[in-house]
C-alpha cells in the first residue's frame, strides 16, 4: 500500500472515529502522530521539556473540543498547522533566539578543514543559523528537510499559497548561506543531512 493510501486510510478513520467513539480517536491521533509532531516542535524549540508540554497542549484543546472540531484540511495538516503554531508562539514569548556570537565561527578566509571542526561545533552553528531564521521560513524550511514535505504539501499544512513556500525556502537558504559563509563549504550539505 502506498503511503498516500495509507494516509487516506488513516484520515478516514480519524473521521469515523471522532464521530463515534473519542477516546479511541484521540488514542489512534496521538500514537499516528505525537512523535513525528515532537521531532518538528523540538527543531523549533530546542528543548524537550517544552515540546512535551506544547503538544499535551495541542492534544488537551483537540480533545475538550473533539465534538464540535471541524477540520477543512487533513488531521496530519491541522495537527503540524497548530504545533508550529504553539511552538512559534513559545517562541516569541520567551524570546529564545540563539544569538550567532554564542558560537565560535571561523573567520572568513581561515582554512579550517572539516577535520578541524568536530561535530557539536557544526551542529550548534547549525541550531543557531536556524535560530535566526524568522518563524514562517523556519516552519517552511524544517517540514521540507525534516519531514520530507513538497512545498505543496507544506503549503497545505501552513494554509499558503505554495509560492509562498517557494520564496520562504529560497528566504531560508539564502539566509543559512550567510550566516553559515566562514564555514567550510561542506557544511551546507552537513546541514542537509543533519535535517
Amino acid at each position: 500500500m502506498s503511503e498516500v493510501a495509507t494516509l487516506d486510510a488513516l484520515e478516514t478513520q480519524l473521521a469515523e472515529l471522532q464521530r463515534t467513539n473519542g477516546e479511541a480517536f484521540m488514542e489512534l491521533l496521538f500514537k499516528s502522530y505525537y512523535r513525528p509532531l515532537g521531532n518538528v516542535v523540538f527543531r523549533v524549540v530546542q528543548d524537550r521539556a517544552v515540546v512535551e508540554d506544547l503538544l499535551q497542549d495541542v492534544f488537551l484543546r483537540i480533545w475538550n473540543n473533539r465534538e464540535t472540531l471541524t477540520i477543512t484540511t487533513t488531521f496530519k495538516a491541522y495537527l503540524y498547522r497548530a504545533a508550529l503554531n504553539a511552538a512559534m508562539r513559545y517562541q516569541e514569548r520567551s524570546k529564545r533566539q540563539v544569538a550567532l556570537g554564542e558560537v565560535q565561527l571561523p573567520e572568513e578566509g581561515s582554512n579550517t578543514t572539516a577535520e578541524q571542526i568536530n561535530g557539536q561545533e557544526a551542529e550548534q552553528a547549525v541550531a543557531a543559523a536556524l535560530a535566526t531564521l524568522p518563524p514562517q521560513c523556519r516552519a517552511v524550511f524544517l517540514l521540507s528537510r525534516q519531514e520530507g514535505l513538497s512545498y505543496q504539501q507544506i503549503a497545505d499544512v501552513l494554509e499558503v499559497a505554495p509560492k509562498t513556500v517557494e520564496n520562504q525556502m529560497g528566504k531560508a537558504l539564502k539566509l543559512l548561506r550567510q550566516q553559515l559563509r566562514g564555514f567550510f563549504a561542506g557544511l551546507i550539505l552537513l546541514l542537509w543531512k543533519l535535517l
